[in-house]
């Protein structure tokens, strides 16, 4: 999927004055993760709010990330909690 593209810091990507359009898919996903519910006004139960699964059930947290990834249009084939590192591939459909 192609859209505006972000830096790693979330700022938007401009060259030559224009803005950059690129592969989004891996930036939706860290979107989705980084949203809280309530954030994007338009769609207010769009987030996984990532941080408040800090200290909770990584079952809760992997059915959250699913579910919002599914609802965005992704499928999921594969989540894997390693300590702090997250690896999903999930794609488009």
């Amino acid at each position: 999927m192609l859209d505006i593209a972000l830096t790693g810091s979330l700022d938007l990507m401009i060259a030559n004055g224009d803005f950059v359009a690129a592969e989004s898919t891996p930036q939706h996903q860290k979107l989705l993760l980084l949203a809280q519910p309530g954030d994007i006004m338009q769609y207010p139960d769009t987030g996984v709010g990532i941080q408040t699964f800090l200290n909770d059930e990584r079952d809760d947290m992997v059915t959250e990330i699913r579910s919002q990834f599914e609802k965005d249009g992704m499928k999921v084939t594969s989540l894997h909690i390693n300590g702090s590192q997250i690896e999903i591939e999930a794609r488009y459909k």
